[in-house]
């Protein structure tokens, strides 16, 4: 990223909602640039939910932690608290004042404000 001022940097790992909904993508999306920009590695949350024992064991070990929630349903933070991963940043977007819906036409304001908190989440962590 052209401003590491706001990043812990690429041993940051990355877990995102896919849900079915506009947030549930954005948290994707976010983390795919957030990854590409270097702010992180995303990782499979798929894999700790299926209960992979090399995905569960990264997760546990790995020094610094983002998952990012669609909305308040709250999957990637069970998928977590299920795997027995300890929660070290967490953030729900639509406690950022975004909207759940089924519009999966994503804003670029929406993702650039998703990558704005989770940088800042990290930075207060």
């Amino acid at each position: 990223m052209a401003n590491e001022c706001c990043t812990t940097g690429s041993n940051v790992m990355i877990l995102a909602c896919s849900g079915g909904s506009n947030v549930g993508q954005l948290s994707n999306r976010a983390a795919v640039e957030l990854t590409v920009e270097g702010g992180g590695k995303m990782f499979c949350l798929a894999g700790i939910g299926g209960q992979l024992s090399g995905f569960v064991q990264s997760a546990r070990d790995v020094p610094d932690m983002v998952a990012i929630d669609g909305c308040s349903v709250g999957c990637a933070k069970a998928i977590l608290e299920k795997a027995q991963v300890p929660m070290k940043t967490y953030l729900v977007l639509t406690d950022l004042g975004i909207e759940k819906n089924k519009d999966f036409d994503l804003k670029s304001e929406d993702i650039l404000k998703v990558k704005d908190a989770v940088k800042e989440a990290l930075v207060r962590q």
